[in-house]
């Protein structure tokens, strides 16, 4: 009778680890949102720990069989058999549960992980186009001009690991087939305005260094008139004092 129950045990162990394969392993999955994708996580994670919590049923069974054929070697080496293919077939299950319950935390990691890069580069791009706007309606001062060159070139200083990570992440996602209508818009909208406001950017930085240049001509050209100009009244100062007559004096002075 305890050889009739161990095996029947054998039997519901073998038709539960079926199931459990049908139910978590051989479903295909479609992963289109992140609400589906975070779904999938959860369940996979159930799914361990369902497997898991099973391990002391196999172990109790795997007891009772042995110590069945310790005492009754006729009846109990059937059972020994089959609990080894139980075993062996228990062991893959949990092998590969824990594997794509694995899979499916590194696939969302990833996701959550490029969220976090496009926030980090949107920050940077509102910042870029804040700066942009700042160089518009300058006073024609030469120290402005060139305080918002310098702005503007710090913020455009900003390293392209970010974006790296962005594309990376994106493009291992979207050849996987998940969430991949979601990422490939979020990529291009935040690729178009990295585009428009680069281009912006630059054009702005080429203009007010173009500006900056003329006004440090333009102030250079002030400042040796002013010193001519400086000099010639010394000089005319000094012919008035020394009583000069007009047609004296050089030709550029009368």
């Amino acid at each position: 009778e305890k050889a009739v129950n161990l095996k029947k045990d054998l039997a519901e162990m073998q038709e539960w680890m079926t199931q459990a394969e049908e139910e978590y392993l051989e479903k295909d999955f479609e992963y289109k949102s992140p609400e589906e994708l975070e779904n999938a996580v959860e369940e996979m994670k159930r799914a361990k720990e369902d497997v898991l919590q099973k391990e002391v049923r196999v172990k109790i069974l795997k007891d009772n069989i042995k110590m069945l054929a310790t005492k009754v070697p006729s009846s109990g080496q059937d059972l020994v058999t089959e609990l080894n293919v139980v075993l062996e077939n228990y062991q893959l299950l949990c092998n590969r549960i824990r594997g794509k319950c694995h899979t499916l935390e590194e696939v969302w990691s990833c996701w959550i992980e490029l969220l976090q890069y496009l926030d980090l580069e949107t920050a940077w791009l509102n910042n870029l186009e804040e700066r942009v706007q700042m160089t518009e309606n300058l006073p024609d001062k030469l120290d402005a001009v060139n305080d918002a060159l310098e702005s503007l070139e710090s913020v455009l200083r900003h390293p392209a690991d970010n974006r790296t990570q962005i594309r990376e992440l994106g493009q291992t996602l979207i050849d996987g087939g998940i969430l991949d209508d979601i990422i490939s818009e979020k990529l291009e909208a935040f690729n178009a305005r990295y585009e428009e406001l680069s281009h912006l950017a630059v054009s702005r930085q080429i203009a007010l260094e173009q500006q900056l240049q003329t006004m440090r001509e333009t102030d250079h050209m002030l400042q040796v008139l002013q010193e001519n100009l400086a000099e010639l009244d010394r000089q005319l100062t000094s012919y008035l004092t020394d009583r000069v007559d007009a047609f004296q004096m050089p030709q550029e002075a009368q």
